[in-house]
């Protein structure tokens, strides 16, 4: 007799459910491979490389003199083929991965030297080659932005050395706190994509690298004009498609949300532009090509915490906080404190990260526009008070750590070049070349 013949309809059915749900157990366990989600991912991380090797360089190589052009555009190089070995051999395993009793604080070296990643890991829905090469761009852009502060005086040699221990010391432990599973993550901040890991850590050392190179020479009284406006505003430009890669990538998948954090990145970086020309139109009776573009970079830097849970009109008004609080911060503070910040690292990518990570918390609420908290029960103010303290945490300890790094690098090599190398320009003084032939 055929047993099948006695089942009943009702019978047949409970056992071919039954027999599916291991099937089903086992999918949803099992990370599975998004094409779609991958082709995006690569794409993003190739925009975010963008962001450094040209665009970083170029928007800072056109704000130096001519005589230093070359020596701006060799750190940013520099700095991403040094950091790319840092984070392969042992920065993307202490920062994304379970450090056990120590995860508070960093993660292991069980992934040093990229072991067991290979061609059929997955983070995610993509290979973890993708989601480690991505995080490594963040890695190389970080400290590169840190040059614009002691643009046209760091001797090329400290640089290297003070990034190698700055990425290994201040931006590793940071991404592990915030992204990797730290104590910030577990406190519940938000930082889709790199406010206090990126700006803010950048920021504060850069601050720290004004203060401990001291003023160029001549600074402020002899005027030190931009050489090339026309690199800085590709440089600019380059940046601002780059982040699209930045903020829409960080939500690791070609989803809804992603397309949220590329709209409101638009949003708001057109916001702050407007803000910084109009701001300046009304200070100086003009508005500059310079300005502008700073502007714009401002908004980016402000809508990057906020990319993956603000709404379209909450990034209005961070584009516009933030290039204007970042506007009186490099155009008055500034002057008026009287530090040689070069190329204004602490006042746009500092001050506007810091505007950004803290109303991030205000436009995330529902009530906003914003996507919500991670849950009913966490109330506004309670998240704002959770991004202030990652703001602070990152102030205190990337500005102490950063502080200690440069003097022991100063008092173990030096770090600036002498007055006659600072006086001849870097590019030649360094590196025997010249940014133009005359």
């Amino acid at each position: 007799m055929n047993p099948m013949k006695s089942l009943s309809p009702a019978r047949l059915l409970a056992a071919l459910v039954l027999f599916s749900l291991p099937m089903l157990a086992f999918g949803q366990d099992e990370p599975t491979l998004s094409s779609g989600d991958t082709a995006w991912m690569i794409a993003a991380t190739a925009l975010v490389l963008m962001m450094t090797i040209p665009g970083v360089a170029l928007f800072y190589g056109g704000l130096v003199r001519a005589k230093n052009v070359l020596s701006v555009l060799m750190q940013c190089f520099a700095i991403t083929a040094l950091v790319t070995i840092i984070w392969v051999v042992y920065g993307y395993s202490l920062a994304f991965t379970d450090g056990g009793s120590l995860n508070a604080v960093i993660g292991s070296l069980d992934k040093a030297f990229l072991a067991g990643v290979t061609i059929d890991s997955l983070s995610g829905s993509i290979p973890e080659t993708v989601f480690m090469t991505f995080q490594m761009t963040f890695a190389v852009i970080t400290p590169a932005l840190i040059v614009g502060a002691f643009a046209e005086r760091m001797k090329f040699s400290a640089m290297l050395v003070f990034m190698g221990l700055w990425v290994t010391l201040v931006y590793v432990p940071i991404a592990h706190w915030v992204w990797g599973g730290g104590w910030i993550s577990e406190l519940g901040a938000m930082d889709f994509a790199g406010g206090t890991v990126v700006h803010i850590n950048a920021g504060v050392a850069a601050l720290m690298a004004a203060l401990v190179l001291g003023k160029r020479k001549g600074y402020p009284t002899v005027a030190m004009p931009p050489h090339n406006l026309g690199y800085t505003v590709v440089g600019a430009s380059l940046l601002w498609v780059g982040w699209f890669g930045f903020n829409a990538g960080s939500e690791l998948a070609a989803d809804g949300v992603a397309g949220m954090a590329l709209a409101v990145t638009q949003i708001a970086t057109a916001a702050a532009a407007l803000t910084w020309m109009f701001a300046e139109w009304m200070r100086h009776g003009k508005p500059s090509v310079l300005g502008t573009a700073t502007g714009a970079v401002a908004g980016l830097v402000a809508i990057t915490p906020a990319s993956g849970s603000a709404g379209p009109m909450g990034a209005i008004v961070i584009g516009f906080a933030g290039a204007l609080l970042a506007f009186f911060a490099s155009t008055m503070m500034k002057p008026k404190l009287g530090y040689d910040d070069s190329l204004d690292v602490w006042g746009v990518h500092g001050i506007a990260g810091i505007v950004g990570a803290i109303l991030t918390g205000v436009f995330a609420s529902t009530s906003l526009g914003g996507a919500g908290y991670a849950s009913e029960a966490i109330t506004m103010g309670h998240q704002v008070w959770v991004q202030v303290l990652s703001v602070l945490t990152t102030l205190i300890y990337g500005g102490v750590v950063s502080l200690i790094l440069l003097y022991l690098v100063k008092l173990t090599m030096g770090v600036r070049v002498s007055e006659e190398q600072e006086t001849e320009g870097l590019d030649i003084a360094l590196h025997e070349e010249r940014g133009y032939i005359l």
